[in-house]
């Protein structure tokens, strides 16, 4: 979401994104005209009419999960984004029985809260994890 238009949110996906993605941008790109709703999560700079750079992720259940907010110079990582979008969905569908670890990607190793963790992850993380 921005406060730039449908339309040039279009020409941003046909000549730039969908050349660095595959296909573009796999999730509806929405227009915040006027800041609206980057008045409410505290990014749009009314004085300069724009909004910083905010990445936000929000459950289901409208709850935030994940946000992040960048200076406009410095560009967004979408693979980060669609992991932890992934690391959050698991998390979620696991009602908390599992939870992922710094860098962890599907099908990588993830952990068991519980007692016994506490304390031990350095354990789990020193025996099991790969850096990629």
């Amino acid at each position: 979401m921005s406060i730039d238009s449908i339309f040039v949110h279009k020409m941003w996906n046909d000549n730039e994104l969908s050349k660095m993605v595959e296909g573009g941008v796999p999730f509806p790109m929405l227009s915040d005209a006027g800041g609206r709703v980057g008045k409410i999560y505290g990014i749009y700079d009314e004085d300069a009419g724009v909004e910083t750079r905010g990445r936000f992720i929000i459950d289901p259940d409208g709850i935030v999960q994940g946000f992040e907010v960048l200076t406009p110079p410095v560009g967004r990582n979408i693979s980060e984004t669609l992991r932890q979008i992934q690391a959050f969905q698991l998390v979620r569908e696991s009602k908390g029985t599992q939870a992922t670890p710094s860098g962890w990607k599907p099908g990588k190793m993830i952990l068991k809260p519980g007692p016994d963790l506490v304390g031990n992850v350095w354990k789990e993380w020193k025996t099991e994890m790969a850096f990629d």
